[in-house]
Parts: structure tokens; sequence; C-alpha cells
């Protein structure tokens, strides 16, 4: 699909817009976004096409409203980036302080030569009529994704309640209206999951057990809700630890899963965006799985000379038939989210415009039910299966375990960087 191909130091995708006119090395020396100035942005390469106009979305807590201190401290932490992070990004940013600043778009669109401007108007329109102070708190939480994302701490920009726990690297976890919202918080890997990320998922599971809400909510930063492994772990591996590593990569699989098997509260998804892998994978084991419809589900395990994972081997098949599950597991079929939730992996695809809004007033409402209830009624659900869900797992880690020590894995792996590496 054409679109507008964003050029910068980190790659970032399409951007498309209405017409039909390409344009070549244009430059724009500066282009300020929401009070603060990018300074030499440039488009390589821009391409105008008939597809539809750019639409953003939140990705990050619950929409319950950041202050106006915090909404200053944000604009503040904005401009102390060292990293462009994209005209896409910053597209988003700039419609997010509009609507926090100024309310829903209600200017006259730009004329269709005027196209900077329309693009700006566009990015302001999609947000619809998402409140202010809902923007300003996902303005805050996009802010303090890129600030822990250049290794700075979010909770010096985000909206944290009184509730929220220890900073994370790679998540931010916080509790509100009865809710805990675990959010993987790289956008600029696309919330991949690094080894140390397994270990933060834990804690972070853990401590939703224990405390008082109803609800665990998993989502993510960005455009993005995961894109599963984060590949550079299988770099790591010193020479000769090869079978060391594979089997703690096994153990702790094994545990991460064992993690979603034994959760005692419900569990939701809110699928922002594509996932990938892993994060796939254990879908299944959510009590709700809500999606954007524009969101995608890959589970491209044989393409990386791997096996399935996340009990996926026993739940796919059980929920969408042999077959759907067949070509996902071993043909990497990639599902759109209406497909998706025709098969019975997602519970409910939402318009991406209204997304946010609608999952997040719904889960409000279903975090006021009796928390023991809930809990109860889930784990008489879960105990029909629970021992057969523990011995899938088994299973499926010694496989894995084997695949990753083998050549034909590694062979794969290093495909696939090569392949991006041409890109």
């Amino acid at each position: 699909m054409a679109g507008i191909a964003l050029k910068l130091s980190a790659p970032w995708r399409l951007v498309t817009l209405r017409s039909s006119v390409r344009f070549s090395s244009v430059r724009f020396s500066s282009v300020r976004f929401s009070s603060v100035r990018f300074s030499s942005v440039r488009f390589s390469s821009v391409r105008f096409s008939s597809v539809p106009s750019l639409r953003f979305h939140s990705a990050a807590a619950p929409l319950m409203g950041a202050t106006v201190e915090q909404f200053e401290q944000a604009k503040n932490k904005l401009s102390s980036l060292q990293k462009d992070p994209g005209n896409e990004v910053k597209l988003k940013i700039y419609a997010l302080f509009k609507q926090a600043t100024q309310g829903p778009c209600s200017s006259p669109k730009p004329g269709m030569l005027d196209f900077v401007n329309k693009v700006k108007w566009d990015a302001w329109k999609s947000l619809g009529s998402i409140t202010q102070d809902e923007a300003r708190q996902q303005y805050c939480d996009l802010i303090g994704s890129l600030v822990a994302a250049e290794g700075g701490s979010s909770a010096q920009v985000a909206a944290q309640p009184a509730g929220s726990s220890a900073a994370y690297e790679g998540l931010l976890v916080t509790t509100e209206d009865n809710i805990t919202t675990i959010t993987l918080n790289r956008p600029a890997k696309k919330n991949a999951i690094t080894t140390e990320m397994y270990s933060e998922i834990l804690a972070a599971l853990e401590q939703a057990a224990k405390d008082d809400s109803a609800l665990t909510v998993f989502t993510g930063a960005g455009d993005f809700y995961c894109s599963g492994n984060d590949l550079s772990n299988f770099t790591r591996i010193p020479e000769g630890r090869l079978e060391d590593a594979a089997k703690h990569g096994g153990d702790m699989l094994r545990q991460y899963v064992k993690a979603y098997i034994d959760f005692p509260k419900p569990l939701v998804a809110v699928v922002n965006g594509p996932a990938v892998g892993i994060s796939v994978s254990v879908l299944a084991l959510f009590d709700l799985v809500y999606a954007t419809d524009r969101a995608t589900f890959h589970t491209p395990f044989t393409q990386l000379g791997q096996s399935a994972e996340g009990c996926s081997s026993y739940t796919f098949p059980r929920i969408m038939g042999n077959a759907k599950a067949t070509e996902m597991l071993l043909f990497n079929r990639k599902l759109t989210a209406v497909e998706a939730c025709a098969l019975g992996l997602v519970s409910e695809v939402f318009p991406d415009s209204s997304f946010q809004s609608e999952v997040w007033r719904r889960l409000k409402e279903y975090a006021t039910l009796p928390r023991n209830s809930l809990s109860f009624s889930k784990q008489l659900i879960r105990s029909l299966e629970k021992d057969r869900l523990y011995a899938v797992n088994d299973a499926e880690v010694d496989r894995l375990v084997e695949r990753w020590q083998s050549e034909e894995c590694f062979n794969a792996v290093m495909t696939f960087f090569q392949s991006k590496s041409k890109l």
C-alpha cells in the first residue's frame, strides 16, 4: 500500500493520506507539534495515495485523567527527548495536545494542497469526541513511554495514581478504579519482550493477584500490543553456553505460562494493535480479549524454527478447531481482528477510533462487581482443565528447549535477522 515513507533514524511504519500525488525529497526544516519544535525533520519520500486517512489511538493506561501539573511536566519532558520519535508519533502528540487543550477538532478542514496542515488536522480529527481529561491522560502516558524508551523514568511524566507500583524497566503498572493495568512499555521496539521483562511480568502478575483490584488488564504502549519475543535474546548467549541458556529459558517460559494458568482474578487483554508470538499464544488463557479493528494476530513459530507455546497447541484447536489452529501454528497464518473474533480467540472487536473509550468504560463497569464472586467463579471454570494445561505447558517447553538448541532454529533466526537488515 502506498503511503508516506518516513525514513528517519528509526524505522516507522507507513503513514497514509488521501490524494494521489508524489513528492520526493521534501524537507520541512522545522515542524512544531504541541508547543515543542522538532528541527530538521525530513520526509525523504512522500507519497499521497487514495487510501483512508490516518487514525490514531492511545494504548497506555486507563482513561483516568492526568492533572494539569502532570500535563505541564509532560510538555517539559517532551522538549528534553534526545531522539526524534518519528513523524507518526509526533502527529499523535500534536493531536492529543490539541484535544487536551481545545477539545474535539472543530476547525475547518485545510485545502487538498495544504498537505502538512491537512495531515495535522486529520490526526486531531481522528480522536473524535474523547474528553480533554482523557486526552491529557493519553498525552502523559505517551510522553512517559518515550522517556522510558530513552532510559529515563516514565514515572516522572505518566500520570501515576496513588496505587501505582514501584518502577519497572519495561512495564507500566498502575491501579485505579479497581483495575490493575500492566502496560508493555517498549513502544520503540514494538513492545518486544526481553528476558528481563519476563521476570517483571511475573512480578507484576504476582502483585496484581494480591492487591485489592477486581480485574487485571494487559495492554501495550504505542501502536503495537506486542511483537513477541525480542530476538536479540538469542544473540546474547555466551559461546558454549547454548544448552544452559536453553534450559534456563525453558524454566522461565514454564513459570511464565503457569502464572497465566494460575492467575486467580479475571484477566483481560486490551489488544491495541498487532500481536505476535507469545503475546498471541497466551491469549486463550485470558478471560476476555478486546481488540481494535486494526489488530492482527500472528504466531510465526515454524518460520523461526520453533514450535507452539503458551498452551496454544491445546487451546487453539479447542477454541477454533484443528484446521484453523493448524493454519496459525504450523503455517504462520496471520489473522485479522475480525477473523480472530469469528474463531473465538477474541471476545469482541471495536472500531479503532472509539476503542479505548468504549473498552475502558465497559471494564470500569465490570470492576464494580463483587470482587470475590468474580474470582471464585473464574477459579471454578479454570479448575476443570488446570491439570491438562500444566501438562501441555510442560510438553511445549520441553520441545522448545530442544528446538532452541537445533541448527534448524539457529538458521531460521539468522535468516530472519538477515531479511530485516535488508529492509
